[in-house]
């Protein structure tokens, strides 16, 4: 967005880009395999979906396995959405009560295909997720080859600053730009939209702090005040922070976290809290925002680590990167600590859960 008052420039934790490469050249450049945190039962009611698509939205996919199982919309479920950018398998369930299944094999639609099929007693509810791997291909990679192996090996050993993606906010910020005008009163948006700008002002101001953190060198340490917690859960230790949580948090099995703005009190203390405060005390318009709309004061993880990250160049200008993470969590914030990611000029909002 134009308004400098709200700007994009979070903080690099390990210095600057390497260089610059070219990203989501091709749908293949960008695969994301979605990970469930349970097996399915092979019984219920449920059918359930594992499902490959290329250049569809998810929403769009449910509603053309509902037409092909004769059965509601809503009685097609998914876990999270996914970029249309790419080539995307997730999971999908159906709700099928004594009725008749379909073959499965017949569904035919052009860059959507059935992978698995099985049985479920449960229904596939939103954010039911413990994440997603994703297998990513750089092209045009024009770097320093000594600085990107050193970022590389540094960030599959301690991490990322875990920012909200771009793609949170909008094309040049404009859904931070419409969350602004929304909480000023200047008009009203559907219920759709309004979850989308309340998100991204919760995840600018999330985003403003652990900036400021990185700024500070101790968004790795604890300070006085902090509310460890863990990232794939989202459970918080309030309490009994000794020595051996001090060495968790350094091993990075227990993470500090930032809060996701609401009405409530911050759960921080100290520094901590002194610290978020006067991070956040030039947006009082987001804030009140926020607590106005009676959005509940939260907290996540300031930290994050791929797990099983693996790279290899497949020519000189072609580097794949590979990578497991939480629900939640922003490829992109991986990728921009090691370069500058260049992509067309397209857009839709791309989240990924």
């Amino acid at each position: 967005m134009s308004d400098l008052s709200y700007p994009m420039d979070w903080a690099y934790a390990w210095g600057d880009p390497a260089g610059k490469a070219l990203f989501k050249e091709q749908p293949e450049d960008f695969i994301v395999e979605e990970l469930l945190p349970f097996e399915p039962d092979g019984e219920g009611e449920h059918v359930l979906l594992y499902v490959e698509k290329q250049g569809e939205n998810t929403d769009w996919v449910a509603g053309r396995l509902a037409r092909f199982a004769r059965v509601k919309r809503l009685s097609v479920s998914y876990a999270g959405r996914k970029d249309r950018h790419g080539i995307t398998r997730q999971w999908f369930s159906v709700w099928m009560p004594g009725m008749e299944e379909p073959r499965w094999s017949d569904f035919q639609e052009d860059n959507i295909r059935i992978l698995q099929v099985s049985r479920h007693r449960r229904k596939l509810k939103t954010g039911a997720l413990k994440g997603n791997r994703f297998i990513i291909t750089l092209k045009n990679v024009d770097a320093d080859r000594e600085q990107l192996d050193t970022l590389l090996d540094l960030v599959s050993v301690k991490g990322v600053p875990s920012y909200f993606g771009e793609q949170r906010f909008g094309r040049r910020g404009e859904n931070l730009e419409r969350a602004i005008k929304m909480f000023a009163g200047e008009f009203r948006a559907h219920k759709n939209k309004r979850s989308m700008y309340l998100s991204a002002a919760r995840s600018w101001l999330f985003n403003r702090i652990v900036s400021e953190r990185v700024n500070q060198n101790n968004w790795l340490d604890y300070i006085a005040g902090d509310v460890p917690g863990f990232q794939d859960s989202g459970s918080l230790i309030l309490r009994d922070h000794n020595d051996e949580l001090m060495a968790r948090i350094h091993r990075g099995e227990v993470m500090l976290t930032a809060p996701l703005w609401g009405e409530g009190e911050l759960l921080s203390e100290a520094d901590c809290k002194a610290l978020e405060l006067a991070t956040l005390e030039p947006y009082p318009a987001l804030k009140s925002g926020l607590e106005d709309a009676r959005m509940k004061q939260e907290r996540r993880a300031i930290r994050l680590i791929p797990d099983q990250m693996q790279w290899q160049w497949n020519d000189d200008l072609t580097l794949q990167v590979s990578f497991a993470l939480p629900k939640g969590c922003f490829a992109t914030s991986i990728l921009r600590e090691l370069l500058l990611c260049e992509e067309r000029d397209r857009f839709e909002p791309a989240v990924v859960q």
